[in-house]
């Protein structure tokens, strides 16, 4: 038999006899060596790790392509032109392994949600395939003929639909597509129109529809505020870098980077990837607003203190992410960042919008001005990391997962900064005239209605299917990683929380895929902690104790 018919016997008995993970087929140093993780949930294979292919000078891709290829069998791709691949990205990690994030393709067209995450070692062997592909497209019926519905139709099917559940007098300010795709809609793969719609009247939002490319019925639609795609295109202001103080929305004196000329002194930070530029809105709701301008670099008025802690907490939200985990701003390529502070009035809300952070001022009852808090912002920040790499769907389950990756880095920011550091989220601005409450608990999120536990579960259609609901499940766990304790029976020992931050860190940028659930997760962050020390770690030990102590098994 050859070692071809052998790996694909393999794989197929491992699926077949375990529900988790099994040793697929040990073999000499330099030959093949696999364990595949099967999704509690769907049921498929969705992280296959150890020694998947010999050793290689072949660039990183094309290892990648050639592995898929191999096993069509497994994945049920298919052979032929109709299934491919396009490479979404390629990265070199802190450990010098590439990892390379492959979209999923039938007959040119891309299938949402579906991407492969791999990992290449310095050796050139692949290490780990991360992710779940939709399988046997080449064997629908759905997909024998392609759109009968116009693009155009489809978009205004779309806006028709986003104005009777917003309001007609939505003010659309930048439409994305509509582009097919092949959307899986109730298990069945469809080919449908994907639109997004940003706009900041009357409610801030940027919806995402799938419209049915032959009925040209709405499949789905939910708001994706945090996963709109980056942009760029601020101009800095000619001047010398210079380092002013002011006061924050708590009264505290802080440092920051300006730049002065002969106007003033802008809040503009040059020195920090493609910079750092805080913006006034002046109450309006029109975006970014005017680059704040002060006459002489002391920042001390009350008007100024939320750009002031938007501006500074900014900056170490970057620092931390360059610092510890060497990534240049969100997008790993040094980005700007981009605040508008004094947006409308008595808004209580802070968001990115895909392009840029906006910050409220509150209304004084339930918020203050929401810039205030420095696990606000790197939550919000970090969104727009978890945009540029895992690219989590904002809906169920991955939705949950995304929020819970910015609550992670909110506190560990928080922490990182010594910020009067704590596991709760948006204690600083939340309900200023009430001492100890928080917009979350981390250590303990039935605080705020929230789940601790999987099987506690929220399961409806509100809040996205629980995006921040189910979140409570992932914050509880991270909690129990960095600090220990024992939760429903099961024992966790601390890592703490540079250790933690680490293992998350590397499961977000290299195992999680847009659509990956709790259980998908769960096999991401244990291989993300092996990489980082070893399968028989204490800490490996501990991240596999703390999911099971949050019923994610």
């Amino acid at each position: 038999m050859t070692k071809k018919k052998l790996l694909t016997l393999s794989l197929a008995a491992a699926l077949a006899l375990s529900a988790t993970s099994a040793s697929v087929y040990a073999s000499p140093t330099n030959a093949v060596s696999e364990k595949v993780h099967v999704n509690q949930k769907s049921k498929t294979a969705d992280l296959i790790t150890g020694h998947l292919t010999v050793p290689s000078n072949k660039a990183a891709k094309e290892i990648v392509f050639t592995y898929l290829e191999k096993q069509e069998t497994l994945y049920k791709t298919g052979k032929g032109s109709a299934a491919g691949f396009k490479v979404v990205s390629e990265t070199k990690d802190e450990l010098g392994m590439t990892n390379v994030k492959v979209q999923q393709m039938f007959k040119g067209v891309p299938v949402f949600g579906s991407v492969i995450s791999a990992t290449v070692n310095k050796e050139g062997v692949l290490t780990a395939v991360s992710g779940t592909l939709v399988p046997e497209l080449f064997n629908k019926a759905s997909l024998k003929k392609g759109a009968t519905v116009k693009p155009a139709a489809a978009a205004a099917t779309a806006l028709a639909d986003l104005k009777a559940n917003i309001g007609d007098d939505v003010a659309i300010d930048k439409q994305i597509g509509p582009k097919l795709t092949i959307y899986v809609d109730g298990g069945v793969p469809k080919y449908a129109y994907s639109a997004e719609f940003q706009f900041l009247y009357p409610t801030p939002g940027n919806y995402q529809y799938f419209i049915d490319a032959k009925t040209g019925k709405v499949l789905d639609s939910f708001n994706q505020m945090h996963e709109a795609k980056p942009t760029n295109g601020v101009t800095a202001p000619t001047g010398t870098n210079a380092t002013a103080t002011g006061k924050g929305v708590l009264g505290d004196t802080k440092s920051f980077n300006t730049t002065l000329n002969s106007n003033g002194s802008y809040l503009v930070d040059k020195t920090r990837g493609g910079g750092i530029f805080t913006y006034d809105a002046s109450n309006r709701t029109r975006l970014p607003g005017t680059l704040w301008l002060d006459a002489d670099n002391a920042y001390n008025a009350a008007y100024d203190a939320a750009a002031v802690d938007a501006h500074a907490y900014a900056a170490e939200t970057y620092d931390y992410y360059k610092e510890q985990h060497n990534r240049n701003s969100y997008d790993g390529n040094g980005a700007q960042l981009i605040s508008t502070v004094h947006y409308g009035r008595s808004y209580n809300n802070a968001f990115w919008n895909g392009t840029q952070m906006v910050y409220g001022d509150g209304d004084g009852v339930q918020f203050t001005s929401l810039s205030g808090g420095l696990d606000v912002i790197a939550h919000e920040l970090t969104h727009a990391v978890t945009d540029t790499t895992a690219d989590l769907i904002y809906q169920n389950e991955s939705g949950a997962i995304n929020e819970s990756m910015s609550d992670i880095f909110g506190t560990i920011v928080e922490y990182h900064a010594n910020n009067n550091p704590d596991w709760l989220i948006g204690e600083d601005i939340y309900t200023p005239g009430t001492a100890g409450d928080a917009l979350r608990s981390m250590a303990d999120p039935t605080l705020n209605g929230d789940p601790d536990h999987y099987s506690k579960r929220y399961t409806g259609t509100g809040d996205n299917g629980g995006v921040h609901i189910n979140s409570g499940i992932s914050n509880k766990a991270a909690y129990l990683l960095a600090n220990g304790g024992t939760h429903y029976g099961v024992s966790v020992t601390a890592i703490g929380n540079d250790k933690t931050a680490d293992i998350f860190y590397r499961t977000l940028t290299q195992y999680l895929t847009p659509s990956s659930n709790y259980s998908h997760y769960r096999a991401s962050t244990i291989q993300a902690a092996t990489d980082l020390y070893g399968a028989s770690s204490a800490e490996v030990a501990s991240v596999k104790a703390a999911f099971s102590a949050v019923g994610v098994n």
